[in-house]
């Protein structure tokens, strides 16, 4: 063999053991994530029938343990900057369920005081997750107690309620002495559940109550003599967490299912804001991002009145929302209305070439129409994975809600709705996630995923998208919405505002009808999304808007180039999308550190 070939053959063998050597590194790393995502699905798994027991938290305790010392052997150094990136991922995500999960310890402690009956239906739910043969004789005895310590508890809630309300009504001076109206002595009085508390006993009540009933099918047909044992006290435990599970909720929640259920939810306080900020890794305190929230807003106002201006309306932007508001379509009409503003957007982008939008994603999605129930907590357009979902009025509400419905869904302000929720919003970026590095999508952010629409409204509106002031004003509406969310969800957690304070905010405020702004107030505090989420939008926006300024406006990348790379980085904190695409040293205990906000 000639020294040319020896030295030909050398260096390609040298370049695939390089070669191997990455792609062995980069696989463990995204390995380590895999395992980390199977695990925690699998103990999920394991314990689904016993919810939070006890030993269920003990076990998840020592999960996430052994992951912290797993992680603690890998040469954070040694590895490539996408490998940095995905490591300090990991990490994070460890971190917050360690957080997570002492939260649902404290909320197991401070629920106790309701729940009697949890440690004999936990041990019960445990054994039969180890594979323990039932002892029905001893599970009956256990279940036989559980309607009589759930009526005596109830009976004890109800005379403390009647002595609170009966001393409520005395005169001050004698409030201290006032007689309790209910037999019970005063010190069995027990301590009454926030309505917080109340609706989250009765969810683990409810659970709970499935979990005993998996528990009873699982041997009633399989065990002999089991049935003879268990049939009876069972059911009758079943029926008694059934009543208690609605006297928890209605009682003491007021949650009756109906339109004018109070608005329930629990303000978690600064320094929990505080860890999940960083835990997003947004170096801001939340009274600075209130002040960010408020500049934003004032920038609103002052364009809404320019636009009510265009309009002939002088500087009443209030007049001119309302003459927006009646730019609705027809009944009938408005999934065509959604259709059509879609494909105009479509084209627009092509057009100008912004960002690619791929055939498959462009002809795959569809609409809905939103069910009357489901616009209590859903009251405007949205993305449901494929579907847009369309808020409008039905024929079987109430007139004033059905009026409601169509001015909160004007065909202005679906001209900004649509392109954030299908494309080059949701749909677009949904679709880009799951087919570019979808190993990330473990670690999705609210921060990114409405960040990114966000991008794009603050992007059409520089770049000429609406054309008319009406638009404009639709347009307005919406990044005034964004505002709010910020101001009114901080506000609430920080114990600054009550949910009647928020609706007024965002109907006076940003001109929201009472109905739609109930809906989103609903949603903001019931607990069904994390506390930072509706802050998200804005300020995730705001984020993507100082890195495109960094690049595009820099003059270092396309407009499309800038869009079609951030959207194949996945779902992640949108600081370490900016290191990758930057190419930004990390460290291995990154937090948040970049200060995007720059004032206008």
């Amino acid at each position: 063999m000639s020294v040319f070939m020896r030295c030909f053959f050398s260096t390609v063998f040298s370049a695939s053991v390089l070669l191997m050597t990455c792609a062995a590194r980069a696989e463990d790393t995204r390995d380590l994530i895999a395992g980390r995502e199977a695990d925690a699905t699998l103990l999920g798994r394991h314990w689904a029938i016993s919810g939070d027991s006890a030993q269920s938290l003990e076990r998840e305790g020592r999960m996430v343990s052994e992951w912290r010392e797993r992680l603690k052997t890998r040469d954070f150094a040694a590895m490539t900057l996408e490998e940095q990136i995905d490591f300090v991922l990991l990490r994070n995500d460890v971190e917050v369920s360690a957080a997570r999960l002492e939260d649902r310890k404290n909320d197991r402690q401070s629920l106790a005081a309701w729940l009697p009956q949890r440690e004999t239906i936990d041990t019960l739910t445990d054994a039969r997750v180890r594979g323990v043969a039932p002892d029905a004789e001893g599970a009956a005895k256990g279940l036989g107690g559980i309607p009589k310590r759930l009526t005596d508890l109830r009976e004890k809630m109800e005379a403390a309620k009647k002595a609170n309300a009966a001393a409520a009504k005395a005169p001050a001076e004698n409030a201290a002495t006032a007689a309790p109206t209910s037999d019970a002595p005063t010190a069995e009085r027990v301590a009454l559940p926030e309505p917080w508390q109340a609706l989250a006993a009765a969810r683990v009540v409810e659970n709970q109550a499935e979990g005993l009933d998996a528990w009873r099918r699982n041997y009633t047909e399989f065990v002999p003599g089991f049935s003879w044992w268990v049939q009876q006290p069972c059911g009758a435990a079943l029926t008694a967490l059934k009543d208690y599970a609605k006297f928890l909720r209605e009682e003491f929640a007021g949650v009756k299912g109906e339109d004018n259920d109070p608005l329930v939810g629990h303000p978690i306080g600064a320094e929990a804001l505080a860890r999940e900020l960083r835990f997003e890794f947004i170096p801001y305190s939340a009274e600075e991002l209130l002040g960010i929230a408020d500049r934003e807003f004032a920038w609103c106002e002052a364009r809404m009145k320019e636009a009510a201006r265009d309009m002939g309306l002088g500087e009443d932007w209030k007049a001119a929302l309302e003459k927006v508001k009646a730019g609705h379509g027809a009944p009938g009409t408005q999934e065509a209305v959604v259709r059509e503003e879609a494909l105009e957007m479509i084209a627009w982008l092509k057009e100008r070439d912004l960002v690619t939008i791929p055939p498959d994603c462009e002809e795959w999605w569809g609409t809905r129409m939103l069910e009357p129930r489901e616009q209590r907590s859903l009251p405007f357009a949205a993305y449901g994975g494929h579907d847009v979902v369309i808020a409008y009025a039905a024929e079987s509400m109430p007139q004033e809600d059905k009026e409601m419905a169509m001015r909160g869904n004007s065909r202005p302000f679906l001209h900004t709705v649509i392109p954030h929720e299908l494309i080059p919003g949701h749909h677009l970026q949904a679709y880009m996630s799951a087919r570019h590095r979808p190993w990330r999508g473990a670690f999705r952010t609210p921060f990114f995923v409405e960040g990114w629409a966000l991008h794009w409204e603050m992007l059409l509106w520089d770049s000429g998208w609406h054309r008319t002031p009406e638009q404009r004003v639709g347009a307005l509406f919406w990044r005034m919405h964004r505002c709010a969310r910020i101001i009114v969800t901080l506000g609430f957690h920080l114990g600054k505002m009550k949910p009647e304070e928020m609706i007024a905010f965002l109907t006076d405020r940003v001109g929201h009808e009472k109905s739609g702004a109930t809906g989103e107030v609903r949603r903001f505090i019931s607990g069904s999304y994390p506390p930072l989420y509706q802050c998200a939008y804005m300020l995730g926006g705001l984020q993507l808007r100082a890195l495109y300024a960094e690049t595009v406006q820099a003059g270092k990348m396309t407009a499309k180039a800038f869009h079609d790379s951030i959207l194949q980085m996945g779902a992640i904190p949108v600081e370490l999308i900016r290191a990758q695409l930057l190419k930004l040293p990390l460290r291995l205990d990154q937090a948040g550190e970049w200060r995007f906000d720059t004032a206008r």
